[in-house]
């Protein structure tokens, strides 16, 4: 069970850069896109200053290994008096694996207030099993095959006990999470981290569900997250994503992310990459 919040501490070079060990907690398909985009983002703030973020835009360039440590590049394009925006790359060994671009703001900037758009109308987390509960009920095993699961307590809104047979269903994911590990942190910028997570992990489980077939992969090849909210504390998030295309290679997803107490705290879009699997 990985750490977000140690998982994702970077060593200054004392140059500007910033080196990281991938940890392999965070492992799917490769290291977890959004915890390399994490990275990134935290590498930023550290850069900048700034109080939080407002939105990250990043590119998958190549999948990193664990073995060897990642070196974090970021640069300053702009900056005003209340902004700025950085530039952020990823390398490990020479070779490019990410290229971001972050904006960050200061706090109590004011201007115009709204939140337009309700939480799904799903019961809350609280009255829905967990993941082990489900299978426990079914007296099956969670044959889970990737690590970066296992960061997370899963409650999801609906059920399939016969996942292979599952039929074409509309490609919309919707599921309580909460992170394993313990926040005790008030930082903006881990905060919004978590949230950049979760938009990326969303695109393929609501692509899955309206596609039986098992012989395909899709990273994530593009991923933009706009923050919202940051609340100070890390509890239950209700992730909704939603596939509204897939083809010539490509599928398109949409994101958003509630508390739960209805605030929406993310919303984010990103492209995947659909590859046959070896």
């Amino acid at each position: 069970m990985g750490d977000l919040a140690a998982d994702s501490e970077l060593t200054a070079s004392g140059d500007g850069t910033f080196t990281r060990l991938l940890h392999r907690d965070w492992e799917i398909w490769g290291p977890n896109g959004g915890y390399m985009a994490t990275l990134a983002l935290r590498a930023a703030g550290l850069h900048c200053g700034r109080a939080r973020p407002a939105n990250i835009t990043v590119h998958f360039l190549g999948v990193a290994n664990f073995d060897e440590p990642v070196t974090i590049v970021p640069t300053t394009s702009r900056a005003s008096k209340v902004a700025t925006s950085l530039s952020v790359r990823i390398e490990q060994a020479g070779r490019p694996v990410l290229q971001a671009i972050v904006w960050a703001v200061d706090e109590g900037l004011g201007g115009l207030h709204h939140s337009y758009g309700e939480a799904p109308d799903v019961s809350p987390w609280s009255d829905l099993p967990t993941f082990e509960e489900r299978f426990a009920a079914e007296g099956v095993e969670n044959d889970n095959r990737y690590r970066f699961w296992d960061n997370f307590d899963q409650r999801p809104t609906d059920w399939i006990s016969d996942w292979a047979n599952r039929g074409n269903l509309d490609p919309v994911y919707e599921n309580w999470l909460r992170f394993n590990s313990e926040p005790g942190h008030n930082d903006a910028w881990l905060e919004a981290s978590r949230l950049l997570v979760l938009v990326d992990l969303g695109g393929w489980p609501a692509a899955s569900r309206t596609h039986v077939q098992e012989e395909y992969i899709a990273p994530t090849i593009d991923v933009s997250c706009e923050f919202h909210l940051l609340p100070p504390q890390s509890g239950w998030y209700l992730l909704r994503g939603v596939s509204p295309f897939a083809g010539d290679g490509l599928v398109a997803s949409h994101q958003q992310v509630w508390d739960d107490r209805g605030h929406l705290l993310a919303s984010g879009i990103s492209h995947l990459l659909c590859r046959p699997l070896r």
